[in-house]
């Protein structure tokens, strides 16, 4: 199968660039979105590439790259009631939500920010970029993701 490309938000107050830096792997864990979940659960392979992007922070954008290193698998914060994504309908039986692990590759040096995004016409139809898009898992494409790995903040 092709190496396909992601784009993965995270809150940097949760889990920023700087964590996985320092983590090298981690589980992308407490994604309840089933459009993203099933990305995550039935699209992911090992090697796809991943931009890392810091929401709800000033400046939002691009902060870095990564790599998924393992497939989706259950995600067991969602039926651990001390974890902050418990879902009471979730459990081992039916595990219900997925989560990949991703390794860190590189941080930028500067953020690609979502407004500077906009103002390059090769991204117009990427996910992020359309208005209301909200998932915290989107597609790339490969044509996308190499424009910006051509970006000066590499």
């Amino acid at each position: 199968m092709a190496r396909q490309y992601w784009l993965m938000k995270s809150e940097p107050t949760e889990y920023s660039i700087t964590d996985l830096e320092a983590d090298h792997v981690t589980c992308w864990d407490g994604v309840r979105n089933y459009q993203a979940r099933n990305f995550m659960r039935d699209a992911m392979q090992i090697d796809d590439g991943v931009l890392f992007y810091h929401s709800v922070v000033e400046p939002i954008g691009i902060v870095g790259e990564a790599k998924v290193v393992k497939r989706g698998y259950p995600d067991y914060t969602g039926w651990d009631p001390k974890d902050k994504h418990y879902d009471p309908k979730a459990s081992p039986a039916n595990p219900i939500w997925s989560m990949v692990d991703v390794k860190f590759i590189r941080a930028c040096r500067e953020v690609i920010t979502l407004s500077l995004l906009r103002t390059i016409p090769a991204l117009e139809r990427m996910e992020i970029l359309r208005r209301g898009s909200r998932l915290s898992v989107s597609p790339v494409t490969e044509a996308e993701y190499k424009t910006i790995l051509t970006l000066r903040a590499w």
